[in-house]
């Protein structure tokens, strides 16, 4: 072989050993780095870590003080109607603030307050009776503060409302016959949950309480009114899918006699008020049950976002069955307050009870003065 050619493979082979050893050193030098990471001892809490150089020292977390993160007590029922009614979701609330906040009560202001009642569902008679007697007594009585406005626009509201009105519940039996409590309104109202709640505040009232589930055409509404039943401790007397409302409604009220309880709460079907048979058979159901004992209270459900609809509802439930009580459901931030008004105005039948949620406690009595004062709240 050539000289030449030894010399070439001598060169050859000296460059790869070299590459090899560089290759070598490289990844020793990158296992000890990551040795060194791995063991370098992690900072306990709260110790002073010395900052890199060029770098700015951390500044000292704040202690955090216990119970900051801890829940807030539950709110009272008239704490959580003024929570639901007050501020800027309210048509009504806005209305009478605007009012009150207003420098000068122009034409323009009167007429901004009278189409807002209007919008929140007042009725056009109330509004006008009520902005007409304000400013009577604006006038008269030369209100020159917002104190003095709020004082006037609360006696008024007061009288709109009505706390003249009875609003006590017929359900406690005063003789040998429970009282039987007939509760009505049409499907989505909430009021299968409203027999339910209803029976917690009889049972913790220390009262013998049976539900019968006379809704048997809605599909699980037997199973939904027994759930409420097993959760308050009373019995729930029901029928198959289908079957005659009228007839379950009176073995309800006929168990109800043979076991003394002090209250039969019946639930029925929810009646489109446009399906004139099924309102004809709601006032079956009503005729039958009387056959065994006498019908003491009937609370008409309604929803308090559905506005003049709830209003029509009203109407021809009462035209049925005779309606001595209404109950509003879902009076939330989104409600309108003014159909209490309406309601009462041209039914003559009081407003007795609330839904301020969805717990089983959120059931309440109509407050009138806590209504209003939830209204004018800041």
């Amino acid at each position: 072989m050539d000289p030449i050619w030894y010399i070439v493979i001598a060169v050859i082979v000296v460059a790869l050993v070299g590459v090899g050893v560089g290759v070598g050193l490289r990844q020793r030098a990158l296992e000890q780095k990551r040795r060194a990471e791995i063991e370098e001892p992690t900072p306990e809490p709260g110790a002073e870590v010395e900052p890199e150089p060029g770098e700015e020292p951390a500044e000292p977390a704040e202690p955090v003080e216990p119970g900051l993160d801890e829940p807030e007590p539950p709110k009272s029922r008239l704490q959580r109607l003024r929570a639901r009614l007050a501020g800027q979701n309210n048509a009504l609330s806005r209305g009478l603030l605007s009012l009150l906040s207003a420098d000068k009560l122009d034409e323009d202001t009167w007429d901004d307050f009278e189409a807002t009642l209007i919008s929140s569902d007042l009725g056009v008679g109330p509004t006008t009776e009520l902005v007409d007697t304000l400013r009577t007594r604006f006038k008269v009585e030369g209100v020159d503060s917002p104190e003095k406005a709020r004082e006037i626009l609360r006696e008024e509201l007061l009288k709109l409302v009505d706390p003249t009105l009875d609003r006590s519940l017929n359900i406690r039996s005063e003789g040998d016959d429970p009282a039987v409590c007939l509760v009505v309104g049409v499907n989505g109202t909430g009021k299968t949950t409203t027999v339910g709640k209803l029976a917690r505040v009889l049972v913790a009232e220390d009262a013998k309480v049976l539900l019968g589930a006379a809704d048997t055409f809605r599909a699980a509404a037997a199973e939904q009114l027994q759930t409420w039943g097993e959760r308050v401790g009373v019995d729930t007397v029901r029928g198959a899918e289908g079957s005659d409302p009228a007839s379950v409604a009176f073995n309800a009220v006929d168990a109800g006699v043979e076991q003394g309880v002090d209250c039969v709460i019946v639930d029925t079907a929810g009646r489109l008020h446009t399906k004139t048979g099924l309102m004809d058979e709601l006032g079956k159901v009503k005729r039958v049950i009387e056959k065994k004992a006498p019908v003491t209270e009937v609370l008409l459900v309604i929803d308090a976002t559905t506005g003049q609809n709830g209003l029509i509802q009203a109407r021809i439930f009462r035209e049925v069955v005779d309606v001595t009580g209404i109950v509003l459901t879902k009076l939330d931030g989104s409600a309108k307050g003014g159909i209490i008004v309406q309601v009462q105005r041209e039914l003559g039948v009081p407003v007795k009870l609330v839904g301020l949620g969805e717990g089983a406690d959120d059931l309440a009595p109509f407050d009138v003065e806590g209504f209003v004062d939830a209204l004018l709240e800041e």
